[in-house]
């Protein structure tokens, strides 16, 4: 067999143990999603007519207010998810396995890539009870098959690039509960976006981080395919920074992971 091929199959070994475990606790899959529903039902019913109104659209109200949330909504169960991945390789890291792993004669990418495939697996079944949640409190995408599946893609492409940068943190933690911090700062940018509300409100200085940080423009290309607003070029930017954080995440986990343990 050739190197690539060693890798692959070893890549598919890690990637069933990361299943096994997502199977054995279901429940970690619940709770990528129990976060994201909670502040979906929260905005929704508590300032949804409030924030409606203030959208300017024709029905205004509640209505109007949970289509524009559900795409923040989307995006933030997935930095969400990335504080589990952190926290998964914090613990193989303190428990030594992934000691043992190098010791081993397995490809090193595999050990990676095993965390990364799982977790955008688990990502993606958080999502499905997300927007099924959104539904029923009135979501009403108006996306035709070919933008579901544009959708579907750019959320693939988020979420990978947002694991492979908690890998490398998890690495890079000192323990458990640093690993469970560090991604933190992940869960803020929805809402220092257009995640829940527009920018144009916002003071200067909070407008311009907020319409150049990452997720806003992932936010409104979402938004726009799943609703008809216009995405411009936040699709161009949208595909340019996930590309960077997951080319920048994949060198970063892949230099910790190779480094000595020793330090």
């Amino acid at each position: 067999m050739t190197t690539h091929i060693y890798a692959m199959r070893d890549s598919v070994t890690m990637v069933r143990r990361s299943l096994k475990h997502m199977l054995r606790y279901p429940v970690l899959t619940l709770m990528v999603a129990g976060i994201p529903v909670v502040f979906l039902l929260m905005f929704v019913y508590v300032l949804g007519d409030t924030m409606g109104a203030g959208l300017g659209g024709v029905s205004g109200g509640r209505a109007e207010y949970v289509n524009y949330l559900a795409p923040g909504i989307l995006v933030l169960a997935i930095a969400g998810s990335a504080q589990g991945t952190a926290i998964s390789i914090a613990i193989d890291m303190q428990e030594g396995i992934i000691a043992r792993f190098r010791t081993m004669a397995i490809a090193r990418v595999s050990v990676l890539t095993g965390h990364v495939v799982g977790s955008v697996i688990q990502t993606m079944l958080g999502l499905v009870l997300v927007i099924g949640i959104a539904l029923l409190v009135g979501f009403r995408p108006d996306a035709d098959p070919i933008e579901w599946i544009a959708v579907i893609g750019l959320l693939v492409f988020v979420a990978t690039a947002l694991t492979w940068l908690s890998v490398a943190l998890g690495l890079a933690a000192k323990s458990v509960e640093s690993a469970s911090n560090l991604p933190m700062f992940l869960l803020l940018l929805p809402f220092l976006g257009s995640g829940f509300v527009p920018t144009e409100g916002m003071p200067v200085g909070l407008r311009w981080f907020a319409e150049y940080q990452p997720f806003t423009s992932i936010i409104e290309t979402l938004r726009g395919l799943l609703l008809g607003t216009p995405i411009g070029d936040n699709a161009i930017f949208a595909v340019a920074w996930c590309t960077a954080i997951t080319v920048t995440g994949y060198l970063w986990a892949k230099r910790r992971y190779n480094r000595d343990p020793t330090q």
